[in-house]
């Protein structure tokens, strides 16, 4: 096995980044400017829509989306016991009240079962989670939503290249928000966009972005002369720059190159470990497109002989990178004190958190990576880790 660690989520950077990244640093304009323009066009070409806006993360465009629907004080949203804290927090720094419901165990999505349950008066949006890059069920949760007029903000940190039949993950609901982060399927190093269906949400969300003001930095100092602004409402720090966008533009520019990739990385592994005591991920549904985010596996201590903790010690110590997606919400310390949540109330949340590892999954690995994964995980559950 190579010496080197193989880190989880390496991205993969090449020399067309770097010298967009060169070309803004040499503009002079390293704010939001013109790549950010051209990043923000290229992915609504990508995804087949008309708005969008670029922002530092995906949190911001779960923020900005979530204030975009007028939500008041004691006004219930809906999500995932399975996801990352990130969720949660948007819902709570909207000023809203997060509600959970768990997932189906197979798929790690959203019950729809569960969340139609969980509706009261006070319920104003569902905001589902494609997990792993699996999309929900959309057709039950639009379905949902219309029986109950309900606004629906999409999770799509998991599912940029994610389809559910034929239609791109984000571009079901009034909003979906992608995540750039590094150890994202496209990546800017930090990063986020945000869909809309409505001309004036965009709109308004790119001014929320920057501190509310009605014009932002390249149309003030652009070479038509100085422009004044006005402060139009309080609002937040979360623009993206150009030089992540000049990152983001040619990593779209690959996004089926890679993708294909990971899925064969995926296969790999699917035909490696079928003989394994493991959980693995089921197959895409028929008529979805599966992003291909997250290859998760599930370690059963009874079936495998050791917890999953011990799976991730022994694992790391030769030398491959794992991450865990995730332990579930209710879990957190800080969310049971809050909100008085257990975990036992969420059994399937609960069992796969503890359960879980996701193993490398990046276009970036070579096929000795993948031999040297595939070899790490059957040592380990053969009791030589």
């Amino acid at each position: 096995m190579k010496k080197k660690f193989l880190t989880f989520g390496a991205p993969v950077i090449r020399q067309e980044e770097i010298d967009e990244v060169i070309a803004s640093m040499k503009s002079g304009w390293l704010g939001t400017g013109p790549k950010v323009a051209q990043f923000e066009d290229a992915f609504k070409a990508y995804k087949g829509v008309d708005h969008a806006a670029a922002v530092n993360s995906c949190t911001a465009a779960l923020h900005l989306s979530l204030l975009s629907i007028g939500l008041k004080p004691g006004d219930e949203v809906i999500t995932s016991s399975m996801t990352f804290c990130a969720t949660i927090n948007a819902i709570i720094h909207s000023g809203a009240v997060p509600v959970l419901a768990d997932v189906d165990f197979r798929t790690m999505n959203i019950d729809t079962k569960q969340l139609e349950a969980k509706i009261t008066p006070k319920t104003k949006a569902i905001l589902p989670i494609h997990f792993a890059g699996r999309p929900c069920d959309m057709d039950a949760l639009m379905a949902i939503a219309e029986r109950h007029k309900l606004k629906v903000i999409e999770d799509c940190a998991h599912s940029i290249e994610t389809a559910y039949k034929g239609r791109g993950a984000g571009t079901f609901g009034d909003f979906g928000c992608f995540s750039f982060y590094v150890t994202k399927n496209i990546i800017t190093g930090e990063g986020g966009m945000v869909l809309a269906k409505r001309k004036e949400d965009i709109d308004r969300i790119k001014v929320m972005a920057l501190h509310g003001l009605s014009k932002d930095a390249w149309r003030r100092f652009g070479d038509e002369g100085y422009k004044h602004y006005y402060v139009t409402e309080a609002g937040f720090k979360y623009n993206m720059m150009d030089m992540q966008a000049a990152i983001g533009i040619h990593q779209l520019k690959r996004i089926d190159a890679c993708w294909n990739r990971r899925q064969e990385v995926w296969q790999r592994y699917m035909e490696a470990f079928r003989d394994l005591p493991l959980t693995l991920p089921p197959d895409p549904e028929e008529g979805t497109r599966h992003a291909y985010h997250l290859f998760t596996v599930l370690i059963d201590e009874e079936k495998t002989g050791l917890n999953r903790d011990s799976f991730l010690n022994s694992i790391s110590k030769k030398g491959i990178g794992v991450g865990v997606h995730y332990l579930s919400i209710p879990s957190h310390p800080y969310y049971q004190n809050a909100f008085k949540w257990r975990s036992k109330d969420y059994p399937n949340s609960d069992l796969i958190g503890r359960q879980t590892v996701s193993l490398p999954l990046s276009p970036q690995l070579d096929d000795e990576d993948i031999d040297n994964v595939i070899t790490a995980v059957r040592e380990v559950l053969k009791g030589d880790g």
